[in-house]
């Protein structure tokens, strides 16, 4: 059975390209939560729950780099966040965009910590590599990073983009609601200045 068409467009294609609450239901990782996130409420596209599914999507893509989707859908439950929308905005983050990111992060923390990373990464790198976060060091030398610098810089990202994300996202959805609604009073209006015009025929 196919999904009722929604009252905007954005919805809808955000609907066409995720898997249905059926799909994720049967996700193995998922399912011993199912009952509680595949409850209509949080699939419903609301003025409050569009902006916290962009805002947790956002974070969840940056803060982990695999596993994305299944952070945003555990966090969509407390925050009562739109779970597909958020499970889809955590794309920000592939295997095609992460090369970037972790570009653009290794030099936003270097910016924010004012770190010479020809003299100190070195030495970042071989304290973390000592400890337990030596498995980052190993996904994150593919795109030749400063591990330490750029952890920290998709952190920032990770916070900083989430409050952008939301405040774009609750102005797109009231300006998408009230164009709705400005085509609606319109349209009425054309109604009934056409039963007006029959009448004094």
């Amino acid at each position: 059975m196919s999904n009722p068409k929604s009252k905007t467009f954005l919805a809808d294609l955000i609907r066409k390209y995720m898997p249905t609450r059926e799909q994720m239901a049967q996700n193995k990782y998922l399912a011993p939560i199912a009952h509680r996130f595949l409850t209509p409420e949080l699939w419903r596209f609301t003025r409050r729950s569009v902006p916290r599914g962009v805002a947790l999507g956002i974070f969840a893509g940056f803060i982990i780099p695999v596993g994305q989707i299944f952070l945003a859908a555990f966090m969509a439950l407390p925050a009562r966040a739109n779970v597909p929308l958020s499970a889809l905005v955590t794309f920000i983050t592939n295997p095609f965009t992460f090369p970037f990111w972790a570009w653009f992060a290794n030099r936003l923390g270097a910016f924010i910590l004012k770190v010479d990373l020809g003299v100190t990464g070195g030495a970042a790198q071989e304290e973390m590599a000592s400890g337990r976060w030596a498995w980052l060091i190993e996904m994150f030398e593919g795109v030749g990073v400063t591990v330490l610098v750029t952890i920290f810089g998709f952190i920032v990202l990770a916070v900083v983009g989430a409050a952008i994300g939301y405040l774009v996202a609750g102005f797109v959805w009231r300006f998408i609601v009230a164009s709705k609604r400005r085509r609606r009073l319109r349209a009425m209006e054309r109604r009934l200045d056409e039963r007006l015009a029959e009448g004094t025929e």
